[in-house]
């Protein structure tokens, strides 16, 4: 059985890999939808897809879960059609992983199976926490996973998002 987990990762966090960690265990695969992919250098979606597949690759890699691939899903902005869209790109998933009231509504309506996750301090882990606390230069490497952290600091994304949340 085959799982689709998405989510933006601005960044990953050590919330992302419990989830990851978790299904690695329960399903043959996990399907990590990066949605959002065509954003980047704004400050709610900072790093790129390419960035945001090297953050998760390198973790995943550390961790040793090898059960996972990835795939992009830009946004259509258009609900009703987003169902549509997400199983174009990935088709292949048997059950959805999903926190989120309005993800699991839209592929509940569709006939598909959600699952929730158990939630790990959602009010710390979570991509707008860490984001404000790099900015206001408050701890934020506990966070994530010390590869993530090693990863924005070689690719100056502290000093990204602060030009970014000025701008």
């Amino acid at each position: 059985m085959n799982a689709l987990f998405i989510g933006r990762f601005q960044p990953f966090h050590l919330g992302h890999l419990q989830i990851i960690k978790t299904c690695a265990k329960q399903y043959d695969k996990i399907i990590i939808g990066i949605g959002s992919s065509q954003y980047k250098n704004t400050f709610e979606n900072p790093f790129s897809s390419e960035e945001r597949i090297t953050m998760i690759k390198k973790t995943l890699d550390e961790n040793k879960i090898k059960n996972y691939e990835i795939s992009l899903i830009p946004d259509i902005h258009n609900y009703p059609k987003w169902i549509v869209h997400v199983a174009s790109i990935v088709s292949d998933f048997d059950i959805v992983i999903s926190n989120s009231s309005l993800t699991k509504s839209l592929f509940e309506q569709q006939g598909f199976k959600v699952e929730e996750t158990p939630l790990f301090d959602r009010k710390r882990f979570s991509g707008k926490e860490i984001r404000n606390r790099i900015v206001n230069d408050d701890k934020w490497e506990e966070l994530v996973p010390e590869t993530v952290s090693k990863y924005i600091n070689d690719i100056n994304g502290i000093d990204r998002l602060k030009k970014l949340k000025k701008s």
